[in-house]
């Protein structure tokens, strides 16, 4: 395995489309993408623009958004997964999303992609001098909760949030 954090790019379309199709119409934590998902060249393309407007701390965004890396999780040039890296928490996120937000395949689940996409996250956090990151997970995700407990999350609370319906989430932080 060559698990790496990969930008979004055209050259992968094909296994990008392929992961998003498997995620079906639901929303795809840390892929940039808004539900229902059309796994398209002119969606692709959207998101390559978004990534990059995201991604240039020197751009002034809207409101509602924070400076943002977004990563497809690639394995030998396959994309597996998503990573969502956000350099500050809104509001939004304080409550609900975290600073890194990261879904795998289902095909590709139980293999060790989420663990070494948060570990590549926590690095980004590191190199962007964080001391602490947020990071969230829905509270019946017993995998991904297990995944942030064995990256050295401490759990803060678990809160039932209007935001996000009547699923209950996890808040944890992770010292660095």
């Amino acid at each position: 395995m060559t698990i790496e954090l990969t930008r979004p790019t055209a050259d992968l379309f094909d296994s990008w489309a392929a992961a998003v199709a498997e995620f079906g119409d639901g929303h795809v934590d840390g892929s940039g993408l808004q539900a229902p998902v059309t796994p398209d060249r002119a969606t692709l393309d959207a998101l390559i623009e978004k990534s990059a407007l995201l991604s240039d701390t020197t751009a002034e965004l809207p409101a509602d958004a924070v400076h943002n890396d977004l990563y497809w999780v690639t394995d030998d040039g396959e994309v597996v997964g998503f990573l969502s890296f956000r350099h500050d928490l809104n509001d939004y996120l304080r409550e609900v999303g975290g600073h890194i937000g990261y879904a795998v395949r289902a095909s590709r689940r139980r293999q060790g992609y989420a663990s070494a996409a948060l570990r590549l996250g926590l690095e980004r956090a590191r190199e962007i001098g964080l001391d602490r990151v947020m990071v969230t997970c829905d509270d019946d995700n017993v995998g991904s909760f297990r995944t942030i407990e064995g990256a050295g999350g401490v759990l803060q609370d678990i809160r039932t949030l209007p935001e996000h319906g009547e699923q209950p989430v996890r808040r944890y932080w992770i010292a660095l």
